[in-house]
């Protein structure tokens, strides 16, 4: 009973920030919202045996559920000609839509990697860990990413630009 609560409480605290991870993942609030669940189910069948903090765990299963469902080309939806259900309209600020965009060409390891290391200020070490690989992978897909950052158009300042900053 004590683990239903201690679990409870989890999801209460740390769901808007597992959230926040799961769309920068899969850059679709529905999706996100899925894989936080997914993630979150996976987490409560084991929650009595995690040791310690739960987060690293929960965001690890995060990340691994993101990558297979992007190789098993996830199929269970199909598109219809009408919507059944009203969406929710999420409008980021116009200069996040640029970077969201930018991270959406990167592939799904080294996005990964940049939303962990950089926007959720993981160090390298954490970020192995959750992503199940070797600091030195991490530091080269993170190279790897920062140098595709930087040559997208999206994110290209212009001189005007630089001068104003």
């Amino acid at each position: 009973m004590a683990a239903d609560m201690e679990f409870d409480e989890f999801v209460v605290v740390r769901s808007a920030a597992l959230l926040r991870t799961a769309y920068l993942l899969t850059r679709d609030v529905q999706l996100a919202e899925d894989l936080l669940q997914t993630a979150l189910t996976k987490a409560w069948f084991s929650w009595k045996r995690i040791d310690g903090d739960p987060e690293p765990y929960v965001r690890r299963i995060l990340v691994n559920a993101s990558v297979s469902w992007w190789r098993k080309r996830w199929t269970h939806e199909t598109p219809t000609s009408s919507v059944p259900e009203p969406t929710r309209a999420v409008s980021p600020p116009a200069d996040v839509h640029d970077l969201m965009q930018a991270l959406g060409r990167l592939p799904r390891r080294q996005r990964a990697v940049v939303v962990l290391r950089y926007i959720e200020d993981r160090t390298e070490a954490d970020t192995a860990a959750l992503m199940g690989c070797s600091v030195g992978t991490v530091k080269s897909q993170c190279a790897k990413a920062l140098g595709k950052l930087r040559e997208d158009v999206a994110l290209d300042v212009t001189a005007d630009e630089r001068s104003a900053l």
